[in-house]
């Protein structure tokens, strides 16, 4: 999306003093700052993004090749109705403002950022203050760059979305579009809801912005992949996004190269995925970023990698004795491996049951599938909660039932998760999560607003719909399963349902699920990983979540 000069997305009608342009003439949006106020900068032509046939244009599409899966092409367009906020009374205006200092000190009382005469809602707590001023405010501090209001915060965000919105014909008539951006304003003044932080660090600021939070990346086994997968991890990381990934299709440490000699095996390459991790701070901000690594239950190295961050524990803990900064950014566990990542091991039904039986349990190797060492189940669960009670890690991730309720099941397995673990789902997919403030739902009687609940869902649901469209993926495949996963207009209308089905159908009942799983040959227990034929093919389309808590 090119940056564009002219007049700026007005939020109200034409009449409202802050209007100058008509949300037609919109078409495409950056973040402007003027005086208390971020607008979106659009162009001054109603034909923006299209030919003189309605056909859309390069600046129109979407990055990739993939293109705008939405155009507006044959739709009439969203109706969206008003519920907090009227045509003539902007939302700011509605509410009380002050300024303040957002200040934040570390564990020793030393002031680390500081920004004065910051312009917040009276509502809002200092904590509020503190960690969006720090974390989501742009430019540098003390430069007329950086912005000094939430007003600005908020309208860099929502007035890109519309002007994307605008420009794929997503609402019916000009006052859907302007009652969809006051009702979104209103709902992010408010803390009702909050993007995830992709979208605050990017959104108004990059031409192609990264939007979604979570990712799952697949790796082979061969060192172009395990490089691309740093390369991929560091450009999330930069622009404020998580990863996960299984590593068990890398061949152990107890297996020959194909050139000759033995393999690294997936701990040490963990090694430098962890060096890059700890060096890239997200967003260009001060927090970390943010990996999941994962490794099953039959893979040879198994316990390399249940005892990998022990190890590195105890050598924190040396450092320490010898008198190194103990603090959680200190000398000491900045000296060690495996500080930026969570670990967690893949174990099935299968293996549980062998804990619990005290059986025997093989590993396989991953090239060949024959076996190559066997323990006692119980032993390697032992270590398992031993390492966790000293560092944290390894967790447990429940194989057999993430892919019993898994919603896509005909698609492919689900091997990894997002670092957080709440995003379960395909390899090289994307998340783009919204939190919803359910407190703010509670009326005076106690009693949950289940309306006002529904309407900030689909209003959520649609800003997010906006967001996957128009945001640019780190790869090919990822952008390609984002826009396969989301296109589909028709079903993406149907807000907290899944929003990409191909074709609509039951879930399959567990049985079914097991019965196919046992009917393909695998090492013992592990899920063969492999395409489960299905001739209608199908993927559940992009996750929102509704959580307890505000704008953080």
């Amino acid at each position: 999306m090119a940056r564009a000069t002219g007049d700026p997305i007005p939020v109200m009608n034409g009449a409202e003093t802050h209007s100058s342009a008509s949300a037609s003439e919109v078409g495409s949006a950056v973040g402007s700052v003027s005086k208390g106020r971020v607008t979106a900068k659009v162009s001054n032509t109603k034909t923006q993004g299209r030919t003189s046939n309605g056909t859309p244009t390069h600046a129109g599409r979407l990055s990739g090749p993939y293109g705008a899966s939405f155009d507006g092409s044959g739709a009439k367009g969203l109706s969206f109705e008003r519920r907090w906020t009227r045509p003539d009374v902007h939302p700011y205006d509605e509410i009380q403002w002050e300024t303040r200092t957002a200040s934040i000190g570390n564990e020793s009382g030393k002031t680390v950022f500081e920004q004065k005469d910051v312009e917040v809602p009276v509502f809002w707590s200092q904590l509020a203050t503190n960690v969006v001023v720090s974390k989501y405010f742009r430019g540098h501090v003390g430069t007329p760059e950086r912005e000094n209001s939430v007003r600005q915060l908020i309208d860099r965000v929502v007035n890109t979305i519309a002007a994307w919105a605008d420009t794929q014909h997503y609402f019916a008539t000009e006052e859907d579009l302007r009652a969809f951006q006051a009702e979104l304003t209103h709902l992010l003044v408010h803390q009702k809801m909050a993007f995830n932080s992709p979208v605050w660090f990017n959104v108004g600021i990059e031409a192609k912005p990264q939007c979604s939070a979570c990712f799952i990346n697949s790796v082979q086994d061969n060192m172009g992949s395990i490089m691309d997968l740093a390369k991929t991890e560091a450009m999330l990381f930069k622009f404020g996004s998580g990863a996960g990934s299984n590593l068990s299709t890398i061949r152990s440490s107890k297996e020959r190269m194909s050139g000759g000699g033995i393999a690294s095996g997936p701990v040490s390459f963990m090694k430098g995925y962890d060096a890059f991790a700890g060096v890239i701070k997200s967003g260009g901000k001060t927090r970390r970023a943010a990996k999941m690594v994962i490794l099953d239950a039959g893979h040879p190295d198994i316990v390399d990698f249940i005892d990998s961050k022990l190890n590195e524990e105890k050598k924190a803990w040396a450092l320490i004795e010898q008198g190194y900064d103990p603090s959680f950014t200190g000398e000491a566990y900045g000296s060690v491996y495996f500080q930026n990542a969570n670990h967690s091991v893949r174990v099935t039904d299968e293996f549980m049951q062998d804990v619990v039986n005290d059986r025997t349990w093989t590993t396989h190797s991953v090239t060949t599938g024959e076996p190559v060492e066997t323990y006692k189940a119980a032993d390697l669960f032992r270590k398992m909660a031993e390492a966790a009670w000293v560092c944290g890690d390894p967790g447990i991730q429940y194989d057999t039932t993430i892919n019993d309720w898994h919603t896509s099941a005909n698609t492919d397995r689900i091997y990894a998760s997002n670092p957080c673990s709440e995003y379960m789902f395909l390899n090289d997919t994307a998340c783009n999560l919204a939190s919803l403030n359910l407190m703010k739902f509670v009326k005076d009687d106690g009693e949950f607003d289940v309306e006002a609940y529904r309407y900030a869902a689909k209003l959520t649901i649609t800003a997010q719909e906006i967001l996957v469209d128009n945001a640019s993926y780190p790869t090919p495949r990822i952008e390609e399963n984002s826009h396969r996963c989301g296109g589909h207009r028709d079903h993406a209308r149907r807000g907290l349902q899944a929003v990409c089905r191909h074709r609509a159908r039951p879930r399959r009942p567990l049985h079914r699920v097991r019965q196919e799983r046992e009917a393909v040959p695998a090492g013992r227990g592990q899920t063969p990983r492999r395409r489960l034929q299905d001739p209608e093919g199908g993927c559940s389309g992009r996750h929102a979540r509704g959580l307890a808590e505000g704008l953080r």
